[in-house]
């Protein structure tokens, strides 16, 4: 037997709908959702691993890694504690970001401050290539000697990263040593050894 259902005649869709008003307003109202009376604009963080401003305090974790800073011409190796490893990327990022208020107060800084200079970081059969937006290899002078000591060090740090090449548009380039002379061989921390502080 086929039921046949009427439709509700114009006369009662005015009570229905007293009646829906006030049962959507209680179920809202139980959302536990304010209801404000101006619109209000919700700001979204965008954070970047390769941020330029000094973090304000090193995180912690069961990892660690290990930075490279400069104290008074020299290279300073620093150990960070981090929730996982970081891969090339992030180890770089957190290089660039510059040392943390505790290991400034220690007198570490850092060559890389305020400059641009790496575009990314590729692991290639143990040897990371670097790519360098902007030039500023070539010059000779102590402080680009040590930015580039910094990021040597501190990628070859790391036991999967047997050398680093510099390379702008997918071209090595040929960067600064110690002893003026510029290589654009797969480098390592012995590179620059006569940086590095002892003790």
């Amino acid at each position: 037997m086929t039921r046949h259902t009427r439709p509700c005649p114009p006369s009662s869709r005015p009570v229905l709908r007293a009646l829906l008003l006030p049962l959507v307003a209680l179920l809202v109202a139980g959302c536990g959702v304010p209801v404000e009376d101006t619109p209000r604009v919700i700001e979204v963080g965008t954070p970047s691993r390769m941020a330029t401003g000094a973090p304000s305090a090193a995180a912690s974790g069961p990892a660690a890694e290990s930075l490279y800073l400069i104290r008074d011409g020299s290279l300073v190796a620093v150990q960070r504690r981090l929730p996982t490893e970081p891969d090339p990327q992030h180890l770089l990022g957190d290089l660039l970001a510059g040392p943390t208020e505790a290991e400034q107060d220690r007198g570490l800084g850092t060559a890389l401050g305020g400059r641009g200079v790496v575009a990314s970081v590729q692991l290639l059969d143990g040897i990371a290539h670097v790519e360098l937006p902007a030039g500023i290899e070539g010059t000779g002078r102590n402080d680009d000697v040590l930015a580039f000591g910094q990021i040597v060090c501190t990628l070859t740090s790391r036991a999967d990263v047997m050398g680093v090449v510099f390379t702008r548009q997918g071209v090595r380039i040929g960067v600064p040593l110690p002893d003026a002379s510029l290589s654009q061989e797969p480098l390592r921390a012995a590179d620059y050894a006569t940086l590095i502080a002892t003790g």
